[in-house]
């Protein structure tokens, strides 16, 4: 039967679980206590780098449904707990691991995926949030600009061709309209009715 202690260290985990954007599940077996504080101070400002037991890692993922972490859980675990950027977060862990050989990159829980540990580093190629997200503005900008540019060369053509039109049409004729010649039918029906 658990003790108290381990179902509130279960408790917090779940917590730390669900309050993460992503989950970087990393080993450590021979990173010294200083490269460890190091590394956890690297990450801060966008994790919280936890040694955990694998066996309280378990319980607290299957607790709040993530039971996809098991295969990642083998061996001596660390996890960040991400509430920033994971991609930032997952660029900060594949730094120090060329710099900590002993730091290894296990995988990732990420948006409701587990990553293994190949897609775990290729997450750290990609862009930050902030220049992924100012590339679409300016693709969409840019997408805005080229329309208005278009509809902007219509408008010109369709007043060029008006204006040709009524270069052709003599001067003192008035230019039939659907409208003007329903008018004058309705005016001359009007006229014959008074006769």
């Amino acid at each position: 039967m658990p003790n108290a202690e381990k179902v509130e260290r279960v408790a917090v985990l779940a917590e730390r679980i669900k309050g993460s954007q992503a989950l970087l599940i990393t080993e450590y077996r021979g990173l010294s206590v200083h490269d460890a504080t190091e590394l956890r101070r690297s990450l801060s400002d966008m994790a919280r780098f936890s040694v955990v037991k694998n066996t309280l890692m378990r319980r607290a993922a299957g607790d709040v449904g993530v039971d996809a972490l098991d295969r990642l859980l083998e061996g001596p675990t660390a996890v960040a707990f991400v509430f920033g950027d994971p991609v930032a977060a997952a660029k900060r862990i594949v730094e120090a691991a060329k710099r900590f050989p002993a730091l290894v990159l296990k995988g990732a829980y990420v948006e409701g995926r587990v990553l293994l540990a190949e897609d775990a580093r290729a997450l750290a190629d990609l862009e930050s949030r902030e220049v992924m997200l100012s590339r679409i503005a300016g693709a969409l900008k840019s997408e805005m600009s080229r329309a208005a540019f278009m509809l902007r060369a219509l408008q010109g053509r369709f007043l060029a061709l008006l204006d040709v039109y009524k270069e052709k049409v003599p001067p003192g004729e008035p230019i039939a309209t659907e409208e003007t010649t329903a008018a004058d039918a309705e005016l001359a029906d009007t006229v014959e009715g008074d006769v």
